[in-house]
């Protein structure tokens, strides 16, 4: 395995974008949410090390949602069902080495402090969940009142009534002090809007300098955002990983080197981040797409490529995620790319992307065999949309193929 030199802070930013694809509504909540937090965080006087831990948990704390209904119901003040992506967000967060220490202030985001104070926490675990709970809940409250007034100075004494009335019983007496003192100026309600919080996120990415960090490391964040799209909808579990296994394998067929193979990996979990924009009935649909539905869908893999190339040490893998529906013959899209054009790894993932496609269930038919997947192939090798090479490759290893495609059996 090989290493890759990044900015976590960088990485973790741009990933999150991805997130913001789920609530259509909602766009830029996690960085919203990430400023309001270390604004109140640094008005209580904690250290840097406290403060970077909160923006990155601010930043990823609904990553355990992939649904947009379920997004939706969390844009209400209060839903019975709030916690349940506390725990899965958690979950993610303790398998990912460099992010684990984050895993029980997203357990507790949307815990009240009446309850959240007698448990046996460490203090500074308690206190980071309920910033940010207290942040998210008036980033809700300021999205509703920017439906109702377009100007959201108009309606800040109603959302600070809000947070006081929840004072000692949803949110600690402490935070909310610091969230009135904070919030009492008209520039801080202002420093919501989307030019603003992405400049103070950009200063955060400087505070982090870029390090080494292993394959198996980065692999373990990447993870987090591949789950978020592969749960999204019950047809699509273990795509992105069966997926990623497989451009693996074909990369070691090929004689690619290690860190190529690597790459693969990473662009084959991360090939349909942007599916988080396209609504889950459209995902979902057991029919024929509209011309409407299918031009939403066109649009996923140049989201992904968008949101992956504002990571250095990411570009060539930007490239093969957002290429995977490109084809041979420039048939393809988003961009229109012909052989001349596309790299072997960007045709090994787009070969890949079918062949699991094919392999799983989807709401208009079942999985089919390796045969007649290996036979769709070949007829689009025959029509030039995939990479012939590819195909071949993987008819004369046809078995391991299947099974690393549908992880039963994990690539060497």
């Amino acid at each position: 395995m090989s290493t890759f030199h990044i900015n976590l802070h960088e990485t973790l930013h741009s990933l999150s974008d991805a997130l913001d694809l789920v609530g259509v509504v909602q766009v830029h909540h996690g960085k919203r949410v990430a400023f309001m937090a270390a604004e109140i965080g640094m008005r209580m006087g904690w250290d840097a090390d406290q403060l970077d831990s909160l923006y990155q948990a601010a930043i990823l704390h609904d990553c355990g949602v992939a649904n947009t209904a379920v997004h939706a119901r969390l844009a209400q003040f209060e839903w019975e069902k709030e916690k349940e992506h506390c725990k899965i967000g958690a979950m993610l967060l303790k398998e990912t080495p460099p992010l684990a220490h984050l895993a029980e202030t997203v357990l507790y985001h949307h815990t009240h402090w009446c309850e959240l104070k007698d448990k046996k926490l460490p203090p500074n675990v308690a206190m980071l969940a309920n910033c940010i709970y207290m942040a998210d809940r008036v980033d809700v409250l300021s999205l509703h009142q920017q439906v109702r007034n377009a100007n959201i100075l108009l309606g800040t004494g109603e959302i600070r009534d809000k947070i006081i009335e929840k004072r000692d019983d949803w949110f600690n007496p402490d935070l909310v002090d610091a969230f009135l003192d904070i919030s009492n100026s008209e520039a801080f309600w202002l420093s919501l809007e989307r030019e603003h919080v992405d400049g103070y996120a950009s200063e955060w990415i400087e505070h982090d300098s870029t390090r080494e960090i292993d394959f198996s490391d980065l692999k373990s964040v990447v993870k987090i955002f591949s789950h978020i799209v592969d749960a999204k909808s019950k047809f699509t579990r273990e795509h992105s990983e069966g997926v990623a296994n497989l451009s693996r394998y074909l990369g070691t067929l090929f004689d690619l080197p290690v860190k190529s193979c690597d790459m693969l990996e990473l662009a084959g979990l991360l090939h349909d981040l942007g599916k988080l924009r396209v609504p889950d009935d459209v995902l979902e649909k057991p029919g024929k797409l509209s011309d409407s539905e299918f031009a939403t869908i066109q649009r996923h893999s140049f989201d992904t490529h968008n949101i992956l190339r504002k990571i250095k040490g990411f570009e060539e893998i930007a490239k093969w995620a957002g290429q995977h529906h490109e084809r041979v013959d420039g048939g393809g899209y988003p961009y229109r790319k012909s052989e001349q054009r596309l790299s072997i790894e960007a045709r090994i993932v787009a070969v890949a992307d079918v062949f699991q496609a094919l392999a799983q269930d989807r709401p208009y038919r079942g999985s089919m065999p390796p045969e007649k997947v290996l036979a769709i192939l070949q007829e689009e090798a025959d029509a030039g949309k995939l990479d012939r090479s590819v195909i071949e490759t993987i008819a004369a290893d046809l078995t391991n193929c299947w099974d690393i495609a549908t992880l039963s059996k994990i690539p060497k």
